[in-house]
């Protein structure tokens, strides 16, 4: 019986070496890739040179990263501007008066985002012409407005395509 362990015994390490060593071949072939592939990375740069150009590269990261909070604020304020800004306009050219001077008279109205602005009606006549400036905040406006007034409004609000 001696026998017969010692062979298994032997027969068992013989099994355990060849599998140890085809392991090592994996090994080596895998460490031979990954050499290749760091030799790719490093060739014709030192290590100085290579942190050199990951710091300048941080160095950059860091500046867009200031220029990027920069062009927010400044976007975030051009969008304040442009809320308050007169961005929608109606325009109704009419005749005062009929049969005096044709289609001199208007009126124009301007709006910010908020709808909220003016309407101006120019009165042309022989005696001369008449301005009137009547405010419109969302939309409406505490005084009557003309025919030609409520029109001009209603197409700066966008209810007419014309």
């Amino acid at each position: 019986m001696n026998d017969e362990l010692l062979i298994y015994l032997t027969a068992g390490a013989l099994a355990f070496s060849v599998l140890v060593f085809i392991a090592l071949i994996v090994l080596l072939v895998s460490y031979r890739r990954l050499y290749k592939r760091y030799d790719m990375f490093m060739r014709g740069k030192d290590a100085e040179t290579l942190e050199d150009l990951i710091l300048m590269q941080m160095d950059e990261l860091r500046d867009l990263k200031a220029e990027n909070k920069s062009v927010k604020e400044l976007l975030r304020s051009l969008r304040k501007s442009q809320r308050v800004s007169y961005q929608k306009f109606g325009m109704v050219k009419y005749n005062a008066f009929q049969g005096m001077g044709g289609n001199l008279s208007f009126a124009f109205a301007m709006l910010n985002e908020m709808n909220s602005g003016f309407v101006l009606n120019a009165v042309h006549s022989r005696e001369g012409c008449y301005l009137y400036l009547k405010n419109i905040e969302q939309g409406e406006t505490d005084v009557m407005l003309g025919a030609e007034e409520k029109e001009a409004l209603e197409r700066a609000l966008g209810y007419h395509d014309d």
